[in-house]
């Protein structure tokens, strides 16, 4: 009986999250399935079709393009993201109090600043005439001024840039939370057998902070795969859709096609290269049980 009590006041709790959870994410998931199956659009009713958006999508040589250059983009993007917040973290943890609390605020503010400003900031800063890095680069006698944004071959990583700064700050503050929880008695009886920074890190420091370092690759690979602003502000896509993601690509196609099916399963199957790389990621790095020091 107690047994019973205590479930229906556990539903009851779970109540209110439930309903919100099935109202903003079940509900939108299973219409957006529907629709994935139907010729549809703002207009008329929709028209069941079987696979052929589906079919249509994955024979669409340029969505397959758009999921590569989403990988080679995570790939730039997110082990820069967690070397540099593994520097910062240690760097923080090794300076004064005050010092530490200035260094987190520096590495935060990109957090809170609008995609769309570090666009147009990173833009003028590529700026072909009068950018602030052609100028940097001309200071050292690099020659020519480069077209950033303008080249196929440099647009991409110019892209990955301002990525890597929007999304170090918060990885950085959650290295450093890693960092902290790590018990300094263990550094200690390591000095104390002669061990070195290095043994330190690669005996303790890595093994312990593994659990993070898997979130950080999860997380980070679906947000920087997910990336639609600073690309559609920077460069449209362009040169020669050198920059074509595959979140913008499928907003492309939703704002222009008149019929969103191939758009939503564009989305749908974009969400199963996410799942299974993920899955790949968790596979390789294998996370442990936290051990509590």
């Amino acid at each position: 009986m107690r047994r019973r009590r205590d479930t229906g006041v556990a539903l009851l709790m779970l109540g209110p999250l439930l309903v919100l959870l099935g109202v903003f994410v079940l509900w939108p998931l299973l219409h957006a399935v529907w629709i994935s199956f139907s010729t549809w659009s703002f207009y008329e009713a929709p028209v069941f079709v079987g696979l052929e958006n589906y079919v249509n999508v994955l024979t669409d040589e340029e969505f397959s393009a758009s999921v590569m250059r989403g990988l080679a983009f995570s790939a730039m993007v997110v082990p820069a993201q967690v070397v540099i917040a593994f520097v910062f973290a240690n760097l923080v943890k090794s300076v004064s109090r005050r010092m530490a609390t200035v260094l987190k605020v520096t590495i935060y503010i990109p957090v809170v600043v609008s995609e769309v400003i570090a666009a147009i900031v990173f833009s003028l800063i590529y700026a072909y005439k009068g950018g602030l890095l052609n100028w940097f680069l001309g200071l050292l006698g690099a020659g020519e001024d480069t077209a950033w944004l303008g080249e196929t071959t440099t647009a991409l990583p110019a892209v990955a840039v301002p990525a890597i700064w929007i999304g170090t700050g918060l990885a950085s503050l959650i290295m450093l939370a890693g960092l902290l929880d790590i018990p300094e008695v263990y550094y200690e009886c390591a000095s104390l057998d002669g061990a070195g920074g290095w043994t330190k890190m690669t005996r303790i420091t890595l093994p312990l902070m593994k659990n993070i370092i898997l979130f950080l690759l999860v997380t980070g690979f679906a947000a920087s795969l997910q990336f639609l602003v600073v690309p559609l502000v920077m460069t449209q896509g362009g040169p020669l859709d050198s920059t074509m993601l595959p979140n913008l690509f499928i907003f492309r196609h939703f704002t222009n096609d008149l019929y969103v099916g191939y758009s939503i399963a564009a989305a749908l199957l974009l969400f199963v290269v996410l799942g299974t790389i993920s899955a790949i990621i968790f596979r390789l790095v294998r996370s442990e049980k936290a051990v509590d020091g």
